[in-house]
């Protein structure tokens, strides 16, 4: 037998013994429960899938040192798939390591936080009423719930964004939320005997974020503040493929199916921005990569081209008016990850990104007027002049829901105003509807200087207080603490950490979770990490 037809047997078996695997999305439940309990798996299926999981993982891993063929003609897609198949943990520079890291205990923070939330009950809700015999994996902030691998990805993924809480990349994008939720429930699917360690989630985490880096930069139109489409639910999905595709040692073909099958699941339209909708994309993006991989681990082939450039038949270029894509090299020793290069930016309060320049930018102002006036006295200002970049769905002048105020520089800038910070009390109906606060909103005039780009990397926030006197003071802000070029220090990261964390958990499953995530590359089962939320 050639080398070439035993691989197509191998992966031929694969997909016939991966029917055992229990469907994630089923047909709804008769019953509905009214409280929370913890719903057991059908052992015996359970045990059907772990153990497809296991020869399959297994056999993927056997195959790239058995299977011998020469190589086809490259193309980008190609290349993609090679990377994700051939990386290595070795790979990963120190400072990959900690930042990542640093990225999956912030996600996990604002996903316990978000697990606290009206979307996320109405998303719990929704796929507990979803019959599944394997539910096996854990829910944010609901340690007596489990669900089945893909649903709980989803759901997780709700909560990660139901704050607009989560890390923003540059280019734009929550590289975190999209990928990290379809780790952790991978994690707990497979059999005990084939679980991967701490350095292989790490890695696979890793991979997730360079695919979604990557695809990025083939656009120029990327790296500026979205219109069309919210990046996460396109390059999320793409990079959730990758990276469960990568945990679950899918063959180098099979990672280019994933990437082709992710990319018919992808895409959500910004006018769902500041709306409760917007979480889903999210939600969707972690658990459709995830379905895609495990679609391509049981047989189903995509576009092996679907990165490329064809003229005339769009693949992933349908997203982009202007595509130049790029192929991703082979990883070596001297490989270097965007995530080297690009650090993250951490929000240090739970609304959209820009918000934090007219925040910054606001309190300084504030405390300028108050060396002034001696208190703050709105009566004494006449027109608040926000200097701004042009971007239609975070221009809300009078925001009436928590989730239009999480996108309005308007309402962030009165509020940092008038308060003298910004926090989860902020977005409450309470607060949102305050007379005092109505009376500031009126007074703003919003102005688009044409060196104020909607760029996160080259953005400002510029707040001016007109005041009755005639005098003017103003405060601007060009880097906030917590972007990229200002990073949070270790005790700012953990402080938001435990007060995220500490609304659904115990200290001491808090701390637990901070030693876990800060020694993940020496953990023997990566799965304890998702057992511990």
């Amino acid at each position: 037998m050639s080398p070439g037809s035993y691989r197509v047997h191998v992966c031929t078996n694969i997909s016939m013994n991966q029917q055992h695997m229990a469907g994630n999305i089923a047909e709804p439940s008769i019953e509905k429960k009214e409280s929370y309990e913890k719903v057991q798996p059908n052992d015996k299926t359970l045990k059907k899938s772990q153990k497809f999981l296991a020869s399959s993982r297994q056999v993927h891993k056997t195959a790239a040192h058995v299977v011998a063929r020469s190589a086809p003609e490259e193309t980008v897609t190609s290349s993609f798939a090679s990377f994700i198949h051939a990386v290595r943990p070795e790979h990963l520079s120190k400072t990959v390591c900690h930042r990542s890291k640093r990225m999956i205990l912030d996600s996990i923070g604002v996903g316990l936080v978000g697990s606290t939330t009206h979307v996320f009950d109405i998303a719990l809700q929704y796929c507990r009423e979803l019959y599944s015999s394997v539910a096996v994996s854990s829910v944010y902030g609901k340690p007596g719930i489990k669900l089945s691998p893909t649903l709980a990805a989803f759901t997780n993924g709700v909560a990660t964004h139901s704050m607009d809480f989560d890390d923003t990349w540059h280019p734009a994008t929550h590289p975190s939320g999209a990928v990290l939720p379809a780790l952790l429930a991978a994690s707990q699917m497979l059999p005990p005997s084939t679980k991967p360690n701490g350095m292989d989630f790490l890695l696979a985490f890793n991979v997730g974020l360079e695919v979604q880096g990557r695809l990025m930069h083939f656009s120029t139109e990327a790296h500026n503040i979205p219109k069309r489409f919210h990046p996460p639910s396109v390059v999320g999905t793409m990079g959730s493929a990758a990276a469960t595709a990568k945990l679950l040692s899918l063959s180098t073909a099979q990672c280019a199916h994933a990437l082709g099958i992710a990319a018919s699941l992808a895409g959500a339209p910004m006018a769902n921005a500041a709306t409760q909708a917007k979480p889903l994309h999210i939600g969707n993006a972690t658990r459709l990569g995830f379905e895609a991989a495990l679609l391509a681990a049981r047989g189903m082939e995509a576009n092996p081209l679907i990165l490329d450039d064809i003229a005339g038949c769009s693949g992933f270029s349908a997203f982009y008016s202007i595509y130049q894509p790029k192929p991703l090299s082979t990883p070596s020793d001297h490989h270097e990850f965007l995530l080297e290069k690009q650090d993250i930016a951490f929000k240090r309060f739970p609304a959209h990104l820009g918000m934090h320049w007219v925040v910054d930018a606001a309190l300084s102002v504030r405390n300028l007027f108050i060396n002034y006036a001696g208190s703050f006295s709105p009566s004494l200002i006449r027109t608040i002049v926000l200097k701004i970049p042009v971007s239609k769905y975070i221009n809300r002048p009078f925001p009436s829901t928590e989730h239009q105020a999480r996108h309005s520089f308007q309402f962030n800038a009165c509020t940092a105003l008038l308060d003298g910070e910004v926090g989860l009390s902020s977005f409450t109906e309470s607060s949102i509807h305050r007379q005092e606060l109505r009376e500031l909103l009126d007074k703003v005039v919003v102005e688009h200087p044409e060196d104020n780009v909607a760029n996160f990397d080259k953005m400002y926030g510029e707040v001016a207080l007109l005041l009755h006197s005639g005098d003017v003071l103003t405060g601007k802000c060009d880097t906030f603490y917590g972007h990229w070029r200002k990073p949070l220090s270790k005790e700012s990261l953990l402080k938001k950490f435990r007060s995220n964390a500490s609304h659904v958990l115990p200290e001491e499953n808090i701390e637990t979770i901070i030693t876990m995530v800060d020694n993940l590359e020496n953990l023997s089962d990566s799965s304890q990490l998702a057992c511990s939320l």
